[in-house]
């Protein structure tokens, strides 16, 4: 046994998402433990993108300065159809940036998930078992054991509730029989990275690029430094091990560059699949990353989707186990995390289809048509597409019964300086749940939403205006944030206020009482 010690939560797998979720539970003070089959982070690339919400989540782990130089911002995507015309060009939204940060960037793995480690190492509150097998799972009324295996000895440890994020082969997921649901995408790509010399950057694009080409659609990825990525599609009857030879990959990259041109990085053939999990909780346990979903890669969601399964999970275990929420109520909250990431993913899957759909018709008649109807769509002239545009708000959960389009959206994280003092907003008020009103806070007396913190932004310089823009978008004076930084809902005068967050701390099973 573990010396009898219950932790409160148990983490299957040290990928990102697992570390994300070992930090954000840590850092409220809860007991974890992590165990984790390798030793060391995987030292070889496999995302390459991630966006401005999950920065938001580095932030408030604090790992920021520690990442970025390993990041850079996403060059423009540019589409090119069947005869090289370009049909189409994917951007980054203008600045001033909405979060806070870059909203698309490229960067390299291994370096940041050790910072996401030493992160997490800094949490005393928190076990990593690194080198073990986890051998079995089970769960009962008070909690969840593990059977965890060293070098031939089995310990079990006991969490009071655990989540999986041991990969797409999950066996955590496979021990409790909760089956994936295929999204209908299942095609082999090569996936090639490339450490590129001079010689070899100067003779390619210096944006990423989609071929749209019928023969072998492929695209080509600039991230950071000399660090290049080619996803090409395979041909039927083509043998995915032959393909991954050095060998054989060069001459796939004879288009564009000699073995004399850079260093493989690494090659390797994989089956690209959408799939979702059909239930995202049994009992006490819970799925996320890939475990609970794999997409397609054309937008680079991947880990970004992992991290944002964490971020809403965490911080709903910990009110629970804290025992802000308690009997009904925080099952219901529990049972938001699944409906509220498996409809995101489906819906984001959806989407990243029809990205995929444009870059792999290999019909050559289809394909000249899909160009045709997409510069016809911009009038022949390519207009920019922001990445952010693509990716969906929440639309059911824990958010308020009172519809409007903010709701369920990413709130903003403006920048606020007071003197000469100019910090982001999380920095500022925290990243439990937030009122954010644009008139005085004078009158706002909460009492029932746990930790609520409310900011008036009349009581700081707003420096770029990202959210007085956003409250005049969407005609409100009040926004009520969760601690995931997603829109609970928003409301219009001091009444609507009140009302809302009454709303909100009657689905915690609470009260809130406040005075106008």
């Amino acid at each position: 046994m573990n010396g009898g010690k219950v932790f409160d939560v148990a983490i299957v797998g040290y990928g990102p998402a697992g570390a994300v979720a070992a930090a954000l539970l840590g850092q409220q003070g809860l007991d974890v433990y992590v165990c984790e089959r390798l030793h060391d982070v995987y030292e070889i690339p496999r995302a390459i993108a991630l966006d401005h919400e999950i920065m938001r989540v580095f932030q408030q782990i604090g790992i920021v300065e520690a990442i970025q130089p390993f990041c850079e911002p996403f060059t423009p995507s540019e589409y090119f159809g069947v005869d090289g015309q370009l049909i189409r060009r994917m951007t980054m939204v203008e600045p001033p940036y909405p979060q806070g940060y870059t909203p698309s960037m490229v960067f390299t793995q291994p370096p940041v998930e050790r910072a996401l480690r030493a992160g997490v190492a800094r949490l005393p509150n928190v076990i990593v078992d690194t080198g073990v097998e986890m051998r079995r799972i089970t769960q009962d009324a008070q909690g969840v054991t593990l059977q965890v295996e060293q070098g031939g000895s089995v310990k079990q440890v006991r969490a009071k509730y655990a989540i999986a994020c041991d990969g797409g082969s999950s066996t955590v997921r496979t021990q409790l029989e909760m089956p994936l649901e295929d999204l209908d995408f299942d095609e082999p790509w090569l996936v090639v990275d490339v450490l590129v010399n001079e010689r070899g950057l100067a003779k390619l694009p210096k944006v990423s690029v989609q071929y749209c080409e019928p023969e072998r659609p492929c695209t080509l990825v600039i991230g950071p430094k000399n660090h290049r990525r080619w996803e090409i599609s395979l041909k039927p009857g083509e043998d995915p091990r032959q393909v991954a030879t050095a060998e054989e990959t060069w001459k796939l990259l004879a288009r564009w560059l000699t073995p004399e041109d850079g260093e493989l990085w690494r090659q390797a053939s994989y089956r690209f699949h959408a799939l979702v999990a059909a239930q995202w909780r049994k009992d006490r346990v819970f799925l996320a990353g890939d475990a609970a979903h794999m997409q397609p890669p054309f937008l680079g969601q991947g880990m970004c989707q992992g991290v944002r399964d964490v971020a809403n999970l965490s911080w709903k275990l910990a009110a629970v186990l804290r025992g802000e929420v308690a009997g009904a109520a925080a099952d219901a909250l529990l049972d938001s995390y699944g409906t509220e990431r498996k409809a995101h993913v489906r819906e984001l899957t959806s989407r990243i289809k029809g990205v995929g759909a444009v870059i792999c018709e290999r019909d050559p008649v289809k394909a000249r048509q899909r160009d045709a109807r997409l510069l016809a769509d911009c009038g022949g002239v390519v207009q920019d597409t922001p990445r952010q545009d693509i990716l969906p708000r929440l639309e059911a959960g824990l958010l308020s019964a009172r519809g409007h389009a903010a709701r369920g959206s990413l709130f903003p994280q403006p920048w606020l300086q007071q003197g000469g003092d100019r910090q982001l907003m999380d920095s500022v008020v925290g990243n439990g749940w937030r009122l954010v009103l644009t008139g005085p806070a004078t009158g706002v007396q909460p009492t029932g939403l746990p930790g609520l913190r409310v900011l008036s932004l009349r009581d700081w310089v707003e420096t770029d205006g990202v959210a007085a823009a956003w409250f005049r978008r969407h005609e409100c004076v009040a926004a009520l944030v969760r601690p995931d930084n997603y829109v609970y809902g928003v409301a219009a005068d001091a009444a609507a206020t009140e009302a809302l967050l009454d709303e909100a701390a009657a689905a915690l099973g609470r009260r809130v009482a406040c005075a106008a």
